[in-house]
């Protein structure tokens, strides 16, 4: 098969294209041959070495297709099934890609193998990131940053959804465009205006009281001035690179907030949250109140490309490689 290795973290150059054996299944597993597999700027991070990781190794760990051979012991999904994914078990740029079952869910007919590749990892993180991390109320004033981007178009869609007042930031006149298509009360073009500022503007001077911010060290200081009293600061990206760390004394100073650094696959580490947010995440999709755009798609030769796209912030979207 197909797939897609680094042997040394680095540059887009690193990804190579390479002819693997056919993977076989083990005790609980299914192989899934892939119909559509999604990008995450979280695998530039892998790719770059932000994030340590062996090598040599595959990248991706979402997309979705056809079970085409289950291992020992497997009771949840057959062989035909329509299933999509988030694993961490890496690897999911390739043709086949093996996995636990209960990494998988069960595709319903209203949803279609590129949606479901485009938005497992980020529509599951979606759900967490507004109910579980913090429970978004009818109201409730949040600050989405990247707001165009993969996860947050579905947050401010979700959100809106669920009443909240979005305050989106994003960094272009086009972006802003879209993410007031999307829900967003208001934006705020975070590269040229001063966030904290106008966040305090829009909330009569409360702040909000939550912020999603996947940009990282540029953006950092601005989000956490604009956290309300009690409010959260969810730092979930590092898309110009790491955060600095910060000093406990602040966060009591600031109104007693709290900070978070959340990962997807501690809140659903089992398989009955797992199923709760793949569940919650169809059911959105079903219903029309969230909508998966997807940008652009490349096949797996180009994969490089696509990784020079997503660092440069030129997606929108969702974006796929097509086996």
């Amino acid at each position: 098969m197909l797939a897609i290795r680094i042997y040394e973290q680095g540059g887009p150059e690193v990804l190579q294209l390479v002819e693997l054996p056919m993977p076989e299944p083990g005790p609980g597993e299914i192989r899934i041959r892939n119909q559509a597999i999604g990008l995450n700027f979280l695998e530039t991070y892998q790719r770059a070495g932000l994030y340590k990781i062996p090598l040599p190794s595959g990248l991706g760990s979402e997309g979705a297709g056809v079970v085409d051979a289950v291992g020992p012991g497997v009771d949840r999904l057959k062989v035909g099934d329509r299933v999509g994914y988030a694993s961490q078990q890496i690897g999911a740029y390739s043709e086949f890609h093996v996995i636990p079952q209960w990494h998988a869910a069960l595709l319903p007919s209203s949803v279609d193998e590129r949606t479901a590749a485009a938005v497992m990892v980020k529509g599951m993180t979606a759900h967490f990131l507004l109910t579980r991390a913090y429970a978004v109320q009818p109201g409730d004033a949040i600050l989405v940053y990247a707001a165009a981007g993969g996860v947050g178009s579905i947050l401010v869609q979700w959100a809106a959804h669920l009443g909240a007042d979005v305050i989106a930031a994003v960094g272009s006149l086009a972006k802003a465009q879209r993410a007031r298509a999307l829900g967003a009360s208001h934006v705020i073009l975070y590269r040229e205006q001063d966030v904290a500022a106008e966040v305090k503007r829009i909330t009569g001077g409360a702040g909000v009281r939550v912020a999603y911010d996947s940009v990282g060290a540029a953006t950092f200081e601005s989000t956490l001035a604009s956290i309300g009293r009690l409010g959260l600061f969810v730092s979930y990206g590092n898309a110009s690179g790491p955060p600095p760390a910060v000093e406990p004394l602040r966060l009591r100073n600031q109104g007693s907030i709290f900070l978070t650094r959340p990962d997807l696959y501690d809140y659903i580490a089992t398989p009955a949250e797992r199923d709760a947010s793949a569940s919650a995440l169809f059911e959105v999709i079903g219903s029309g109140a969230v909508n998966i755009e997807i940008g652009e798609t490349f096949p797996l030769a180009q994969v490089a490309e696509a990784h020079r796209r997503m660092s440069s912030g030129q997606t929108v979207g969702s974006s796929l490689l097509i086996p």
